[in-house]
């Protein structure tokens, strides 16, 4: 059986009650950080392009504190522009295209945990073409 690195995942599965962008930023690549190099942001391996880090929290009301909030890693030549606020608010929902995730394993700590790394070809504004309504489901 052959599984796939990345796992193709629906936006409503992952986000069932919408997610907002908080900021978008260059992906650090800690080895090259740490070795002092001059451009150290992450590359994609397939790609080779620059990796940019959306700072997304999750919608979902019982989402724990320290999980609300999460990174979704897109691969892309310039640095991806975030929605436009909602007006009168600071808030920009957001959907995902291409959402991928991949399980990896946290040896670090007391104890061992399972953690998942999320990917996207891009992002979007929540809008006519992905509109949601309030449980998560695409809007007929």
């Amino acid at each position: 059986m052959a599984i796939p690195r990345w796992i193709p995942v629906a936006f409503g599965d992952v986000f069932p009650h919408g997610a907002f962008v908080l900021g978008v930023e260059a992906a650090n690549d800690f080895e090259k950080s740490k070795a002092g190099v001059a451009d150290a942001q992450e590359r994609d391996k397939e790609t080779g392009e620059p990796l940019w880090a959306v700072r997304v929290m999750d919608a979902d009301p019982n989402a724990r504190a320290g999980s609300a909030e999460v990174k979704v890693k897109i691969p892309a030549a310039v640095q991806p522009v975030p929605p436009e606020p909602v007006a009168g608010t600071a808030l920009r929902p957001v959907e995902f295209d291409g959402l991928t995730v991949m399980p990896w394993v946290n040896r670090f700590g007391p104890t061992p945990k399972l953690g998942l790394a999320l990917r996207a070809k891009g992002m979007r504004p929540v809008g006519a073409a992905g509109r949601r309504v309030a449980d998560g489901r695409a809007a007929a």
